[in-house]
């Protein structure tokens, strides 16, 4: 325990600046949508690890010091708090292993037509067993200059 107590003493509070949240995992792209709209607000992030959604918070506690960055109602904290191990602390160096990680909705945005628009082309392709517009049309060009 000392050895995690010498842990909080070099650190400003990290694991009080922010807070994750689960959310639903999107389905559909209005889902996905919605998500871009949690991106519009400041200190809000979004990641996915493990297969699992979170919304990340950046907001601080308000009973962290500023002074000496130590818990004013360390006593009555919540259960939250006192189950925190430095196990998992934002102190120990090393990088978060996120599958995704979205800051702001221009990337979820671009994300949204990725997934979505990419697919619909593709399934298109299918139905009519043709390419998109305008990839034909280049194909015949080569052929016919190769043959020239």
């Amino acid at each position: 325990m000392a050895k995690n107590k010498d842990l909080c003493k070099k650190c400003t509070g990290l694991c009080c600046r922010y807070f994750a949240l689960p959310i639903e995992t999107p389905e559909d792209k209005e889902d996905y949508d919605d998500i871009r709209w949690y991106l519009c607000h400041e200190g809000i992030t979004i990641f996915v690890e493990d297969d699992e959604w979170y919304m990340n918070i950046d907001n601080k506690c308000k009973y962290l010091s500023e002074k000496d960055y130590t818990c004013q109602i360390y006593d009555k904290r919540p259960r939250i708090c006192k189950k925190y191990t430095t196990k998992d602390c934002d102190f120990i160096e090393g990088e978060y292993d996120y599958d995704l990680y979205f800051t702001s909705p221009e990337q979820m945005e671009e994300y949204i037509k990725i997934k979505f628009d990419n697919n619909n082309r593709k399934k298109r392709r299918r139905k009519t067993g043709k390419r998109a517009k305008g990839k034909s049309k280049k194909r015949t060009k080569r052929k016919k200059r190769k043959s020239r």
